[in-house]
């Protein structure tokens, strides 16, 4: 079923990300849905070249499709908009808090047409729109899991309930990391490399501790020790140590886990008395912080071992 987005449901998210919208008239069309992604200025359509006008999706008319408005007779207005109605329009924003003219407004109440006036420049109000109707429309995941920020990367702790997720992400929090989902991670995917974790609203901060029950990180560590998302950068999974599997020593190979149909650096963290595991995953995120960096410290290594024993060889 194709997504869609609501007119309401960017008024409601102004709380989240200001973009000062101003309701000028048609607030009988805020419950009209938004089908596309794309966000169009209408300066061809405005000079009377409606062929391709991408009427579905939201219209910006800026600085420039203002001026040009203005310069136009009453007539010729009168013109353009009585077309530039007669398609089924989603919305229009105004920004630079330049507004409307009255032939405009007639038209747009006429059609139920939900617009609007912003305070914010073009390219500004641009990207924070398309950041919520990207959003939005992004395929999404719900994965049992911990997801946490440790220096910086994001890491989404993974495995059996009961192996120690909760425990180990506490342990991290306290040492000055970052919560920003537990036991339920939402997971979107952003754009094709991309994927961006976040909590329930509903249980948003909260952590289950098995002995101690519900916590509430934010009011017990403070602010500093939560935040509402973060990006996916890699995946550990603790597992509970068993003497009969083979573990990766070396680290030479890199393993991916896929979510989303993207592939996230992955690795296996066996979970057994006497491993401090916050340890581990800090290392862990440092090391991965080093790889972004172009530094593979196994690879080295295994090129310099590589490189001393073709050197004795040669030497025999």
């Amino acid at each position: 079923m194709k997504k869609q987005l609501r007119i309401r449901d960017i008024l409601e998210n102004t709380q989240k990300i200001d973009l000062q919208l101003t309701l000028i008239t048609g607030r009988e069309g805020i419950d009209k849905a938004i089908t596309a992604i794309e966000i169009n200025r209408p300066g061809l359509t405005l000079a009377g070249f409606f062929d391709y006008f991408a009427y579905d999706r939201i219209q910006i008319f800026g600085l420039g499709e203002t001026a040009y408005i203005k310069q136009l007779s009453r007539e010729r207005r009168e013109e353009i908009y009585a077309k530039f109605f007669s398609y089924d329009i989603v919305c229009c924003v105004y920004t630079h808090n330049e507004y409307p003219d009255e032939i405009f407004i007639e038209y747009a109440k006429k059609h139920k047409v939900p617009t609007f006036v912003t305070q914010h420049p073009t390219t500004r109000f641009i990207s924070l729109l398309t950041h919520i109707v990207e959003a939005a429309f992004a395929e999404s995941v719900t994965i049992h899991g911990t997801l946490i920020d440790v220096f910086g990367i994001g890491i989404l702790l993974i495995g059996k309930s009961g192996v120690g997720k909760s425990e180990t992400a506490l342990e991290l929090i306290e040492r000055g990391h970052r919560l920003i989902a537990d036991d339920l991670v939402e997971i979107k995917k952003i754009d094709e490399s991309l994927l961006m974790g976040s909590g329930s609203e509903l249980i948003r901060h909260h952590m289950e501790i098995r002995g101690i029950g519900i916590l509430n990180v934010r009011d017990i560590f403070g602010i500093r020790s939560v935040r509402n998302r973060k990006r996916i950068e890699l995946v550990a999974e603790l597992q509970e140590w068993d003497a009969n599997t083979h573990y990766d020593r070396l680290g030479i190979e890199e393993q991916v886990y896929t979510i989303l149909d993207i592939e996230v650096p992955y690795i296996i963290v066996p979970v057994r008395p006497g491993r401090n595991i916050p340890i581990i995953i800090e290392t862990a995120a440092l090391n991965q912080r080093l790889k972004k960096m172009g530094v593979f410290s196994a690879q080295e290594l295994d090129k310099k071992i590589q490189e001393w024993i073709a050197r004795e060889n040669n030497n025999k």
